[in-house]
């Protein structure tokens, strides 16, 4: 059986692209390492956040149209998406939601404490402390890194069949059920980040795609090998799976599993750093080869954003 780290990166659909960077930069602190656009629809930023480096299971991604319509959370989608900080530091972070008067509520599940909100696009979020997970060395404003976010902590998956979603998870992807609370499902991959997925056990009504919903979640492959061996491990298990497609950054492969979430797959390598400095990551607008003729053209059309300090 083939075995996933765990997550790579999840995507998500938003609204205005200043605004976007404004919460995730400004406010939760993460590093703005990647702009570029997306490379389906290149008058669409492609923005990616992480932790200082950009390293797999810290990145979360978005494609901002702003005005567009707003989404459905629902089955066949990530419901919410959970970050890792560090142990003893949900206080600063009550701290820093309140002072940018975003609400929150605080839950439990499996023995842990979470603190829940949403963007301003709507997308469902949550807080837990985790031992593990390295730190996050990077600075912005007032998020040190003795409080940083440190990637993903993991998700909580709503899916029109959630008995089909669970054993995909365990079967396929190789993460091992640890436990189970309430409308909860726990699992858990070998990784030390974006390892914990709890499958919501309710059927959910199928979600609709839009401003404040998760486009995919994408799980670990060390390199192309190992990918191009997942690629045959989901067809050979009845999976209609895409061909490799090539992001730059990591290679990616397709496949809806029969909860209706769409799976990605993809490389750990060459990650974020292969086209500009580790110092100057997401400074500028990258593009791939066959956009770079129209880097004026994208320059003049694109929404104008800027990482400032809100603090």
């Amino acid at each position: 059986m083939k075995k996933t780290e765990g997550i790579h990166h999840i995507t998500a659909i938003v609204g205005h692209p200043q605004e976007n960077v404004d919460f995730y930069a400004g406010i939760l602190g993460l590093r703005l390492v990647k702009k570029t656009i997306n490379f389906d629809d290149p008058g669409t930023y492609h923005l990616y956040f992480g932790n200082d480096g950009g390293r797999p299971g810290s990145i979360i991604t978005f494609f901002p149209w702003a005005n567009a319509y707003q989404g459905k959370i629902g089955g066949g989608q990530v419901g919410i998406t959970t970050y890792a900080i560090p142990t003893g530091k949900m206080g600063y972070w009550e701290e820093r939601l309140e002072k940018f008067n975003i609400q929150f509520t605080k839950v439990e599940r499996f023995g842990e404490a979470y603190l829940q909100f949403e963007d301003f696009h709507g997308l469902q979020l949550e807080l837990v402390e985790r031992a593990d997970g390295e730190q996050n060395k990077w600075t912005f404003g007032d998020v040190t890194p003795d409080v940083a976010i440190k990637g993903f902590g993991g998700a909580i998956l709503y899916s029109v069949n959630p008995e089909q979603t669970a054993e995909t998870l365990q079967g396929l992807m190789g993460l091992e059920r640890v436990g189970e609370e309430g409308d909860y499902v726990r699992f858990k991959s070998f990784g030390n980040i974006g390892n914990i997925i709890d499958i919501k056990k309710t059927e959910m009504e199928r979600g609709q795609m839009g401003v404040g919903t998760v486009h995919h979640i994408a799980w670990r492959a060390k390199d192309d090998e190992d990918q191009l061996d997942w690629q045959r491990y989901v067809a050979d298990h009845g999976f209609g799976v895409t061909a490799v497609r090539d992001r730059n950054y990591f290679n990616a492969i397709y496949f809806r599993e029969y909860g209706e979430i769409l799976f990605e797959i993809a490389t750990d390598p060459p990650g974020f750093a292969h086209d500009e400095s580790y110092e100057t990551m997401g400074k500028n607008l990258m593009l791939p080869e066959q956009y770079e003729q129209y880097r004026e053209r994208l320059n003049n059309s694109l929404i104008p954003i800027k990482v400032r300090e809100l603090d």
